[in-house]
Parts: C-alpha cells; sequence; structure tokens
C-alpha cells in the first residue's frame, strides 16, 4: 500500500511516500526559517501563504523522485491538528481535493502522533508498550502507548513546552532565530560546573513538567552574571551549558519515573528537540542503567516532515479507517482523543 503524506502545520512544508512493502520512497521538506527569521518567530499568515506557493512543486518533486504516477497511490493522510490553522487547512484542503481527484481514501493525521510513531520508520523499532516523550516546540508530553491509537496522557508541561522554552531562552542570549539549535550549540563552548540551575517539579511526584520559571531563572541569572563580570561570551554559553543541563535532567528525571512505574523497558523519544545530542546521550545511559533502551529517530524525522505523516496515515488507513469528503482543521486535539488502530 503506497500513501502520500502531507504536512503543513507549522513552518516547514513536507510532503513524502510510503510503501508498505518498501518503506519510505521519497521525501521532501522545505523550511520557512528564512522568512520568518527577520519577526524573530513564525508569522502564522506568512506560514499559510508560503505554504500554498510550494505544496505542489514538492509533491512534484517526491512523485518523481519514488518514480511513481497518482494513479499509484492508494491513499492520502495530512496533517489536522494541532498546529496552526491557516497552515493546517493548505495541507488538509490539498490532500482531501487530491484524494477526491485520484478516487482514493483519505484520513487526517494527528501531528503529534506523527511524531509519536516516527521511530518505527527505523530499524530496529521499538516494540509496544512503551512510553513516549514528545518532545517539541509546541508540546512536551509523557505518554503511555500501549499500540496505535491507544494512547494514555501520563503528564504534561502545564506551561511553556521544553522546546518554547530553549527559543525564549534563546532571546534571552540574544541567539538567531531559530534558537534551540543555536542555544545547544553555544552550551557546547560552556563549563558544565560554573553554574547550577534548579530542576523544576523533580521535588514532588507526578509526571507534569514547568519550564517557564526556569527561563526567567535563566534570565535574572545572566542579567547578574553579565554586571559582575567581564568575561561576556564565556558567560553566555556557561548560562547556556546551565539551562540545556537543568531540561535534560528534568525531562531524564521524568522519564525515568514514568517507566519505573509503567514497569516497560522501552522509552520513544520524538518530536523536534529530540534532536538534541546531549538529550540523547543521557536517555540511552538513564534507559541502560533501567536495563532497558531508548530508541529515536534521525534527526530529519524528529523535525515536522511529511514521512511521519505517511506512516501513521498508512496504519489508519490499512485499518479501515478515512475521513469523509468534507475535512477539517484542529488547532487544538487531545492525542487520547484517538480511536484505536
Amino acid at each position: 500500500m503506497r500513501v502520500l503524506g502531507i504536512e503543513t502545520s507549522c513552518d516547514e512544508t513536507g510532503v513524502a511516500l510510503y510503501d508498505s512493502d518498501r518503506g519510505l520512497i521519497g521525501q521532501a521538506v522545505y523550511s520557512q526559517i528564512e522568512l520568518h527569521a527577520a519577526y524573530g518567530g513564525v508569522v502564522p499568515e506568512l506560514a499559510s501563504r508560503d505554504h500554498v506557493r510550494k505544496l505542489l512543486p514538492l509533491l512534484q518533486e517526491v512523485l518523481e523522485q519514488a518514480g511513481v504516477r497518482p494513479r499509484e497511490i492508494d491513499g492520502v493522510a495530512y496533517t489536522a491538528g494541532p498546529g496552526l490553522v491557516g497552515a493546517l487547512l493548505v495541507g488538509a484542503g490539498v490532500g482531501r481535493s487530491l484524494a477526491w481527484v485520484w478516487q482514493k481514501p483519505a484520513v487526517g493525521v494527528h501531528h503529534m502522533e506523527g511524531h509519536l510513531l516516527a521511530p518505527l520508520l527505523e530499524e530496529p523499532a521499538p516494540s509496544f508498550p512503551f512510553v513516549a516523550l514528545l518532545v517539541s516546540g509546541g508540546h512536551t508530553q509523557l505518554v503511555e502507548v500501549e499500540a496505535v491509537g491507544r494512547y494514555r496522557l501520563l503528564g504534561e508541561s502545564v506551561d511553556d513546552a521544553a522546546g518554547e522554552a530553549f527559543d525564549k531562552t534563546a532571546k534571552i542570549l540574544d541567539l538567531p532565530y531559530p534558537g534551540g539549535p543555536e542555544l545547544a550549540r553555544l552550551a557546547e563552548r560552556g563549563d558544565p560546573g560554573r553554574y547550577r540551575f534548579p530542576r523544576p517539579m523533580t521535588d514532588r511526584p507526578g509526571l507534569d513538567f514547568s519550564f517557564s520559571g526556569l527561563k526567567t531563572y535563566t534570565l535574572n541569572a545572566l542579567r547578574e552574571e553579565l554586571a559582575a563580570r567581564d568575561d561576556r561570551e564565556q558567560t553566555r554559553a556557561d548560562v547556556a551549558r546551565a539551562f540545556e543541563e537543568a531540561v535534560v535532567d528534568t525531562l531524564v528525571i521524568k522519564c525515568r519515573r514514568a517507566v519505573r512505574e509503567m514497569r516497560v523497558g522501552t522509552l520513544v523519544l520524538a518530536g523536534g528537540v529530540s534532536a538534541n545530542r546531549r538529550l540523547r546521550e543521557r536517555m540511552e545511559r538513564m534507559m541502560r542503567d533501567e536495563g532497558g533502551r531508548a530508541y529515536y529517530p534521525r534527526p530529519a524525522l524528529c523535525t515536522d516532515n511529511g514521512a511521519m505523516i505517511a506512516f501513521a496515515g498508512y496504519q489508519r488507513l490499512a485499518a479501515g479507517q478515512h475521513e469523509p469528503l468534507a475535512f477539517s482543521a484542529r488547532p487544538r486535539w487531545p492525542m487520547d482523543s484517538l480511536a484505536a488502530v
């Protein structure tokens, strides 16, 4: 079965083709980073317009890359939410229209389910059940996963997501957009022993997260240190390192707690922040200590992409699930409300 996947939830336009026998046979992603850099963040209206401009050329590119004609596609999957409503409507409108013209079934995919299932595209793939840490610019969630569509939310951020905290702290450090990866690069030059920042909500039971206070703590610490010292560049690097260590430590502590409580030996990391090198290293070490294993996709499948939507859509189309001719975009969409496969 061949499924076309379309991702337009935010500022990446992603198209991919998944073949159930051959795996991923074509994919292309266009990033709008340069478009939004001047504004220091994503401008929703500009994102929607750029999806309109790039989606069909990317579709043509993927079909040529895979050597597949439209009549050889068996279904279409598109991101229906959560995300920016205007951006979602572009992908949903194009995806549902193509399915209608080609007379193929279509299905709207939950963006975070796409991230959650992306590690299953790799070899070796994790097996069910497992605990998943979904960590991105808009979400930080711990999810118990029994099977495709059988999810239970264990904990989430009560304020800023981890990726959002990275981006906002990068602005505090006067780093260019997008800030998260720039902060991680700056932290590589930092002294891990110079500062120790708090690990929020780790001194109490539960699996929820909070990163807003850590961002404020970083701002205050940076102001004080820059006023007292002359080594400005090294201080910025040391503060970045302390911030990153605090976020990673917090995520590791909560993930260890989750796998112990759920009594599983498999942890899946997914979402844009899961590409962070230090986070991967620490999670791998923690899971080895717990007698288990951590899984995550290649960096290209951590950020928003069409491959994860094509694969998640295949799971549902193969089970007979599909959307009617009418379609909708869902800016907010709880993942635990999804139907089981």
